[in-house]
């Protein structure tokens, strides 16, 4: 607890960590050539944050669809096209790569990338199974300064700053709970996730085995590709994408390692249109700092929508659109709200990774958060599909 707190007044401070320098620096008005690894509509979004940002330009595409190809053109009409990331790599003069594909291709393309010299954003979450994240941790080591930005844009929020501000100095005292939930609606008849599926989505126009990847070898299928959140072979589900973001928030904040226990409860309990994730969970973990930080979420009603709340003996951290300090009296008589105040950047994320290139400062989501915010994940998988609470090895790092 006390090693917590003296974290997070460092930070608060402004004093905590020190710049990672790489080996090559680029000057502030050098031009970054960008390459984009996967252009489904996240992918599209990134390419046009990082073209907002200034002094970039997009010179090249990967995407293993043809007509995800022919669309990204209205983003760059002069970046090249490539069927095949490692294509892409080849080119000596890309600078940095920006990827976004379905989280069991990840660690691959990481790698790939890191190994040819590219600095690198990898959307959430940053590895889907252990051994990718400890390999990615590794490459990283031996990146000789390159930039790893793993896409939780939570980390480049303001709220990072206010609830440091909030934390330090005793206001919050001793927290021991973490409360979050996740909650979305759709209209009835249009599941959440689902996606058409496009007449001209045939095996001639997609490397079907380049998208199963290191997944179990299947048939030609594009409701596969088109919906594959709804599938575990390639997807975590909404703990992947939504669970993922929520913790590296806090991850950032508090310093807080990796959960000791993970339980996780839930089903399919409404969009039984042949999705193998959960559409309504629970999910616990308990860490080492004596936090519970508990998580609920479902897609048939958005009443609650996403937010946290902080507990500690003298006050309480709430964070959704807003973040805000609340005292408990009992502790702090005299202590007052305070609302965050904050802003965020537009394109904040992207913003970092690309400052970070240029200047060589540490990314605001490094490998380090990256890699804990994916065990915590792929554990609570593992107690959902195994249907028991499952424990992290601290020693071996590996699931129990």
């Amino acid at each position: 607890m006390d090693s917590r707190r003296e974290f997070i007044e460092r930070v608060a401070s402004g004093i905590a960590g020190t710049l990672a320098v790489p080996s090559t620096v680029l000057g502030a008005n050098n031009r970054l050539r960008l390459g984009l690894i996967g252009v489904g509509e996240r992918g599209a979004q990134l390419g046009r944050e990082a073209l907002a940002s200034g002094n970039t330009e997009l010179s090249g595409f990967a995407d293993i669809c043809t007509r995800r190809l022919e669309m990204a053109h209205t983003i760059s009409s002069s970046a090249k096209a490539h069927l095949d990331h490692r294509s892409l790599l080849d080119d000596r003069d890309i600078d940095a790569v920006l990827i976004a594909t379905p989280v069991h291709l990840h660690a691959e393309q990481v790698l790939a990338a890191l190994e040819a010299g590219k600095h690198v954003y990898i959307e959430r979450t940053m590895a889907f199974q252990v051994e990718e994240a400890k390999r990615i941790r590794a490459a990283c080591g031996r990146a000789g300064g390159r930039v790893l930005q793993i896409g939780h844009q939570t980390c480049s929020s303001g709220h990072y700053a206010d609830a440091l501000r909030f934390l330090a100095q005793g206001r919050m005292g001793s927290i021991t709970a973490i409360h979050a939930h996740m909650y979305r609606n759709t209209p009835s008849g249009k599941p959440q996730w689902s996606r058409p599926i496009y007449p001209d989505l045939t095996a001639e126009r997609l490397a079907w085995d380049a998208f199963l990847g290191p997944a179990p070898k299947r048939a030609f299928d594009p409701n596969r590709y088109t919906n594959w959140r709804f599938f575990w072979d390639y997807s975590g589900g909404n703990v992947v994408e939504g669970l993922s973001q929520q913790l590296a928030f806090w991850y950032k904040v508090l310093n807080l390692e990796i959960p000791r226990t993970v339980s996780m409860l839930g089903g399919v309990h409404l969009w039984r249109d042949g999705r193998e994730v959960p559409d309504t969970m629970s999910v616990a973990m308990e860490h080492d700092e004596g936090i519970l930080f508990t998580w609920d979420s479902g897609f048939g009603n958005n009443q609650l929508g996403t937010s946290e709340e902080v507990l500690g003996t003298h006050g309480t951290v709430m964070r959704g659109q807003q973040i805000r300090y609340l005292p408990q009296k009992v502790n702090r008589p005299d202590g007052v709200e305070a609302l965050g105040h904050s802003r965020t950047a537009p394109n904040a994320h992207v913003q970092d990774f690309l400052e970070c290139i240029r200047t060589g400062k540490t990314a605001n989501c490094p490998v380090e958060i990256g890699y804990r915010v994916s065990i915590a994940c792929r554990m609570a998988v593992e107690s959902y599909l195994q249907g028991r609470t499952v424990q992290w090895d601290s020693a071996r790092e590996e699931i129990l």
